[in-house]
């Protein structure tokens, strides 16, 4: 990780597993899940809102992602701090720490989402069109659940009550 600490001029984490973090680290994830619902309802599917797509699976990555960080005894403060809104950091940092979801378009939506607050500002005639990478709806779906999936076998965190019974989308 020192590398990592070196590249995005980091101070050094110091990783303490606790119960605090344990907790928090569900907490997050849950949340995640429940941010979750609306994308894979398909609430947003219509490619006009890609934008919007974007910037809610922002959001669940960061929620997922600082789940696993806190799980394996990131600090929330550090967190906070550090990651803020950047989703290829903290799949880094997870990588890093053997999160184990390091594949190549996991990778181009990271950095495609990070910063995820610049996919909720409404587009102004005359702003240069954002890089969406290309990425549907359907893809990007896809992409959040396997994040949060993989969440979910690393840390142990049961889906919240209400979404954990079997997804009728072919899930698990």
């Amino acid at each position: 990780m020192a590398a990592l600490h070196d590249r995005h001029e980091d101070a050094p984490a110091l990783l303490c597993r606790s119960r605090k973090g344990r907790s928090l680290s569900r907490d997050r994830y849950h949340s995640a899940e429940i941010a979750f619902a609306g994308l894979e309802a398909g609430v947003l599917s219509d490619p006009r809102y890609i934008r919007t797509t974007l910037h809610q699976a922002g959001a669940v990555a960061k929620l997922a992602l600082c789940a696993h960080l806190l799980d394996v005894g990131f600090a929330d403060d550090w967190n906070a701090e550090h990651i803020r809104q950047d989703i290829a950091k903290a799949l880094a940092y997870a990588n890093a720490t053997g999160f184990g979801h390091d594949g190549p378009e996991m990778a181009r939506l990271a950095v495609i989402l990070s910063p995820f607050w610049k996919w909720g500002y409404p587009h102004l005639i005359g702003d240069p069109p954002m890089d969406d990478g290309g990425f549907t709806h359907e893809r990007v779906r896809a992409l959040i659940r396997a994040l949060l999936d993989r969440v979910r076998d690393g840390t142990g965190h049961p889906r919240p009550r209400g979404l954990d019974r079997e997804r009728t989308d072919g899930g698990t």
